[in-house]
């Protein structure tokens, strides 16, 4: 072994600790990187070569850096994204169901129920006082202000529809766009890899698109043997190597249709995907028709339903009156055709004498016909009856959707806990990280000042003894 192997050794050691330094300095700078993973040296002892030396058994030949370790768990990296889907999946959800609950404005003075009540409430003054120009104008009133309100309704619904519309096909350009990225990075990845050198920061960003579009979408994440990522959205690749795909969202873009809006690859001819979790599935769900469990479509569909039957039910009752010339009475609503019955109702009567306030026969200062109208209200199968059920429906629907969200996001924070708990920095383990290297290299330091002075008594003080 040459004299000369102890400065190798020491300067391998010197190289080593100066490396783990820079690493532990490289984790404390990014503990607050999202998505950052810390990281480790990873070394080994280089062996002496084979066979003794005329001076017997020799040591090794220093250490050796061999790699720097992503102290990452896959499984973990893994469950982050399954949870984040199911997350952003029941998160998308209750967010409709809450606004759409908020919009019905129950119970309150601008709710639908009070609407009605004041309509009823109008109609029973009436009775008491069927010759009073006030009263009548009253009546005549409270329908159009119920008309009104049912009509805003509808609007906000179909409102809320659309916005969920154009945030569709915002996610899916934000999932295009992510894996965009995500095939650009795989690319890196496996060059890096493959010249030998350290991928861990681009591993780190890629991941943390994964787990956006996971959240978005569902997609489903495997890591290849090259390293690259694949994802998967209904079984079939987004992601896979340098390639991504693209998806696009197409349907109607009002509420009135009843198509559903569909997600498809951005490719001629490409077949439906069926996505059951992440933001955008929960999207999708609340724009689905009525049938098929839409959230928005059945509000809509309810306020329909509320005008039909108002329609029917005033306009059955109010036909069997007279009005103050002894006519027999007309219809109170009308429902004009091809128009969202929410949005096509409207109130007839200008005035008292075009309402059937009296009984037929029963004289013009009757007000039993009124009566009777004003107790459409407590009738089992009357609009009164019909929106508490729809108020009731959404409220129970609304409180599952928030608790099923709630749970879903504490599984998902819970989940990056556990990730960080392995991938995060520690600051007192990078301190202790940071002296052991410091101490190694101060260590490596001086033994290589220990071997420069002995090569020196050899080099230049060997021989001059006696002269």
């Amino acid at each position: 072994m040459s004299t000369f192997s102890g400065l190798g050794t020491a300067a391998s050691a010197l190289a080593a600790a100066r490396r783990g330094m820079d690493l532990a300095g490289q984790n404390v700078a990014n503990q607050l990187t999202p998505g950052y993973t810390r990281q480790r040296l990873e070394t080994s002892a280089v062996a002496p070569p084979a066979g003794a030396t005329r001076f017997g058994p020799v040591a090794g030949q220093g250490v050796s850096v061999d790699g720097i370790a992503r102290l990452g768990d896959a499984v973990l990296d893994a469950r982050v994204r399954d949870t984040l889907a199911a997350s952003g999946y029941w998160s998308a959800r209750a967010q409709a169901a809450v606004r759409a609950e908020a919009s019905l404005a129950e119970p309150g003075k601008n709710g639908l129920a009070d609407q009605l009540s004041q309509l009823w409430t109008a109609w029973q003054d009436l009775s008491n006082a069927p010759d009073s120009t006030a009263a009548a104008a009253a009546v005549v009133t409270r329908g159009e202000t119920l008309v009104a309100r049912i009509a805003d309704g509808y609007r906000s619904v179909a409102e809320q529809w659309s916005s969920a519309r154009d945030a569709a096909e915002l996610t899916v350009d934000q999932i295009n766009a992510a894996a965009a990225e995500i095939a650009e990075l795989n690319a890196g990845i496996r060059e890096v890899g493959v010249a030998g050198g350290s991928a861990n920061e681009l591993i780190d960003r890629r991941n943390l698109l994964a787990q956006t579009v996971s959240r978005l979408s569902g997609a489903v994440g495997t890591v290849e043997s090259d390293g690259t990522l694949t994802l998967r959205v209904d079984g079939n690749a987004l992601v896979s190597g340098t390639r991504a795909r693209e998806l696009e969202v197409s349907g109607p873009r009002s509420i009135g249709a009843d198509e559903p809006v569909v997600l498809a690859w951005r490719e001629p001819g490409a077949p439906p995907v069926g996505v059951s979790s992440g933001e955008l599935a929960g999207t999708l769900s609340v724009l689905a028709p009525a049938e098929s469990g839409g959230v928005l479509a059945g509000l809509a569909a309810s306020y329909n339903d509320l005008a039909a039957s108002l329609a029917t039910t005033v306009n059955a009752q109010h036909r069997l009156g007279s009005t103050a010339s002894g006519a027999p009475g007309g219809d109170f609503f009308a429902v004009a055709a091809d128009t969202p019955a929410a949005l096509a109702l409207s109130v007839v009567p200008r005035g008292r004498d075009d309402l059937a306030i009296a009984a037929p026969g029963a004289g013009a200062l009757d007000g039993g016909n009124a009566d009777a109208l004003s107790g459409i209200g407590k009738r089992s199968d009357g609009p009164d009856a019909l929106w508490s059920d729809v108020v009731s429906r959404l409220a129970v629907a609304t409180a599952a959707e928030s608790g099923r969200a709630a749970r879903a996001e504490t599984t998902a924070v819970a989940a990056a806990a556990a990730q960080q708990s392995v991938a995060g920095v520690d600051n007192d383990e990078e301190t202790m990280s940071l002296l052991t290297y410091q101490t190694a290299y101060q260590a490596a330091a001086r033994v290589l000042t220990a071997v420069d002075e002995a090569l020196d008594i050899l080099i230049n003080r060997t021989g001059l003894v006696g002269r």
